[in-house]
Order: C-alpha cells, then structure tokens, then sequence
C-alpha cells in the first residue's frame, strides 16, 4: 500500500452511510488516509438525519454531495468498502474490498440513525488502526 492509502465508501444514494464514514475518516484521520465517497445511484442531496448526528458528533458534513460512483474512483482506491450497493460496484484486481453490513437510514429519524452512525464510527476506528497505525 503506498504511503499514503486511500479508501472509497460506497453506498446506493451515498447520501447517508457512506457519507458519514467518510465525515468520520476525514475527521479522525486528517491527512493520514486519502476519503473518497459514492453512490451507485446517488441522491440528489445529504440526508438530513445523517447530517444532524454528524454535527452531534461535532463533524460538518452539509458541504458534501452525492457523487456518482466511477470506474475512476475505484482505480485510484486502495480500499473499498460497500453498504449495501451489491455488484454495482467495480471490480479491480489487487484492491482490498469489504462489505460493511450496515442499516439503511433512509427516511429514519435521527433516534433510527443514531446507532448507525455509532456502529460507522467503531468500524473506521478498527480502519484507521489498520491503514495509519501511527496516527
């Protein structure tokens, strides 16, 4: 992996999970660990409970859009890690993919979208021990 490693979140609307996974790396990580974020059919906005309990954490995430999901954004990826988009995501060899098997918040209250957001942020933990174990 090279000295600076990158990871892609990739969710279908890449409105919610994927956007507070990489809030959080960006957040927790700094400059140790390159953020990328996309959806396989992307929304046309940020979900605004994901929003909300991002910014309880004390993380801004209403800057963000939904981006499409790229061949590109793969190839220049060390790691991705999917949330529920299934084989829309493309497959390069050498890469480290993983599934993240996590709820959905769409059209869930923050109450709903609470857990959620706290199961992400032990799993980009465990990932950030893993791909900058200095930091």
């Amino acid at each position: 992996m090279p000295d600076k490693p990158s990871v892609l979140f990739v969710c279908v609307h890449n409105a919610g999970r994927s956007q507070m996974a990489a809030g959080y790396l960006r957040h927790l990580a700094g400059d140790t660990i390159e953020v990328r974020s996309a959806g396989s059919a992307p929304a046309e906005s940020i979900n605004p409970a994901a929003v909300s309990v991002m910014a309880e954490e004390g993380i801004d995430i209403t800057a963000q859009q939904p981006k499409v999901l790229t061949a590109d954004a793969v190839a220049m990826s060390d790691v991705i890690i999917t949330m529920g988009c299934g084989d829309a995501c493309p497959v390069f060899p050498g890469k480290s993919y993983r599934d993240w098997r996590l709820d959905d918040p769409a059209g869930q209250g923050v109450d709903a979208v609470r857990p959620i957001r706290d199961d992400i942020r032990r799993r980009v933990e465990s990932l950030i021990a893993e791909l900058a174990p200095t930091r």
